[in-house]
């Protein structure tokens, strides 16, 4: 028998000061960095292979939408739920009947962080 789980953490929210990207942060100086008019293809290149990881990513979580999923995380714990949707930038995934090791939470949010893996069937 499925034990319900009455407990639920939620992440907590951004910060009210915050202001964007951090200038010294790694993303802010890869966008901003100058490039040679020789890196140039390689750039496009490089970016017409993001855009289509990014399209094969977006479809598959497109395919996951009221499936199934197990998800394999840190520490070989293993948790299976119906997913529901993420969040813009895939930080959190929003799961029903989440069944952990103690038991089934019945709506939760996962952190993509903690997410070794994922699978599900087609």
């Amino acid at each position: 028998m499925k034990t319900p789980v009455s407990v639920l953490r939620l992440p907590s929210g951004p910060e009210p000061n915050s202001r964007g990207f951090d200038p010294s942060s790694p993303r802010f100086t890869a966008l901003c960095s100058s490039s040679s008019s020789d890196d140039d293809d390689d750039d496009e290149e490089q970016q017409r292979l993001r855009s289509e990881l990014r399209q094969r990513f977006l479809w598959t979580l497109s395919l996951m939408k009221h499936k199934l999923v197990q998800f394999d995380m840190h520490e070989r714990v293993r948790m299976r739920a119906r997913f529901g949707a993420s969040d813009l930038d895939v930080l959190r995934l929003q799961v029903s009947e989440l069944e952990t090791p103690l038991g089934v939470q019945r709506e939760a949010l996962v952190r993509s962080q903690d997410v070794l893996a994922c699978s599900f069937e087609l």
